[in-house]
């Protein structure tokens, strides 16, 4: 969900509005929530917290680490011990919890993308902090393959978040790598982020079946693999249903051929 300013930096336009979704996703059966104390930085997190919290038992919380905002909200990496460790603080105060449910490692190595590089000193960290039982499970952002791999040495990795999409395909070997190891694939950007999808193709085959573009862009990836989980982002009730409604839509062979060849 979009619950922070615009560039997820500073307070939403609409408070009220912001609290609204957050309740109305639980109420309608959303049980995983994609968050990150570097959202607003702070402002997504208290969000939650006022508006969820107590937390519904089924209601898993994934947060991030890795990363800090500028006072102009520009994104940095923070790596190192003491950065990662108050990060964990970080959400652990603002979403007002003793333990946090998922835990991603950010890695920043490149602002293009993923970028090959050893994820062990700061993996390392994370662990740590599992240990200390301040973190239940780890997941990886940002990450190449040979991460992933390097990462499954060192501890048990849950779930993969990276940029994916029905035209940014990029990971399609690491989607279908990470389904046979039983590991979560949660694609970031899944309606394209701060650049929206536009296809004609996309539209058309929308057209056909009486959705939105946006609907068949999420509905395209849900019918990718049993792996992949979806988390669109959203400011608004409306906004939600409707990517709500995009688990309804199934997508016919002649339309999966066709969005198929939407690659990027």
């Amino acid at each position: 969900m979009q619950l922070a300013g615009p560039g997820v930096f500073g307070p939403p336009k609409d408070k009220q509005a912001a609290l609204d979704v957050l309740r109305e996703a639980v109420a309608a059966g959303v049980n995983h929530i994609d968050t990150s104390d570097f959202y607003g930085p702070h402002v997504t997190n208290q969000l939650i917290r006022e508006a969820l919290h107590p937390y519904r038992d089924d209601l898993t919380l994934v947060t991030k680490i890795g990363a800090r905002r500028d006072d102009k909200g520009a994104w940095l990496p923070a790596f190192s011990a003491q950065e990662l460790t108050q990060a964990v603080h970080d959400n652990l105060r603002n979403l007002k919890l003793d333990v946090l449910d998922v835990v991603n490692l950010r890695i920043m190595f490149s602002a293009h993308g993923p970028a090959e590089g050893s994820i062990a000193e700061p993996l390392s960290t994370l662990a740590e902090l599992q240990q200390q039982g301040l973190v239940r499970h780890i997941g990886l952002s940002n990450v190449t393959a040979t991460q992933v791999a390097e990462a499954r040495k060192m501890v048990q990795v849950v779930c993969v978040q990276n940029m994916y999409n029905i035209v940014n395909r990029g990971d399609d070997a690491l989607v279908d790598l990470l389904a046979q190891q039983g590991i979560a694939y949660v694609p970031f950007f899944p309606l394209g982020g701060f650049t929206p999808l536009q296809s004609t193709g996309l539209q058309a085959v929308a057209d056909s079946l009486g959705a939105t573009a946006m609907q068949v862009a999420l509905a395209w990836l849900l019918q990718r693999s049993p792996n992949i989980l979806l988390i669109p982002g959203t400011s608004s009730v409306a906004h939600l249903r409707q990517n709500l409604a995009a688990g309804e839509v199934q997508l016919p062979p002649e339309a999966l051929e066709k969005l198929n060849a939407l690659m990027g």
